[in-house]
């Protein structure tokens, strides 16, 4: 598995479906570049099962990422007209119907792969015919993006493990503490917390008072 962490962001140009239900033939991240924060969230696959409680997780929070000036934005393998097709569906039908910020259709596989969060794998057997192993579809990666476009943050779970959306908006506001204040988060820092400054004297104190 490949850490990004400290690199930039693989780049892509992708069809995806926006504002719950508009198509879009070239969206990219470097339309944030310089101006906004991204948590990038990749997922296996639609009409299935703990997909859709992390993706209306994602909406149920999505004021409170813009406010921080972060983007989110999904991505499945699954195509755009796979997409729309499940944003048509409520609730009640385990759709996601509501579902405002960017899907991504990484149909070609190209994204998951450079984010190395693709779950198969081809290779050729000893009759060079390709073959593959596993399905083609993501784990369920996130990534936090600066606007430098430099990924500062990675998670990766297995499939059937949905990820702590609170965690992903606690990672965004930890960076942003970070950036502005010059000092480090320590371990199960949360907004409003004290920060800790990067010396020796400061873990110390830190240490001591806690």
């Amino acid at each position: 598995m490949a850490v990004l962490v400290g690199k930039k962001a693989p780049q892509f140009s992708a069809a995806a479906v926006v504002n719950g239900g508009e198509f879009v033939n070239d969206f990219t991240l470097e339309q944030f570049a310089g101006e906004k924060y991204v948590v990038l969230f990749f997922y296996p696959k639609d009409f299935t099962f703990v997909c859709p409680t992390e993706l209306h997780a994602f909406q149920a929070k999505l004021a409170e990422f813009k406010a921080l000036n972060t983007e989110v934005v999904a991505v499945s393998t699954d195509t755009e007209q796979s997409h729309w097709g499940w944003l048509q569906l409520g609730k009640d039908q385990g759709g996601i119907k509501g579902v405002t910020y960017p899907i991504v259709a990484d149909t070609n596989k190209t994204i998951s792969a450079n984010y190395d969060v693709l779950a198969g794998s081809y290779f050729y057997d000893e009759n060079e015919e390709l073959c593959a192993e596993g399905e083609m579809i993501a784990y369920r990666g996130l990534f936090l993006i600066d606007k430098d476009q430099l990924v500062r943050h990675q998670l990766v779970n297995d499939l059937p493990l949905g990820r702590n959306v609170d965690e992903a908006l606690r990672m965004v506001k930890a960076l942003q503490f970070n950036e502005e204040n010059g000092e480090v988060c320590p371990a199960n820092w949360n907004e409003g917390a004290e920060g800790m400054s990067a010396t020796h004297e400061g873990v110390a104190e830190y240490l001591s008072a806690n």
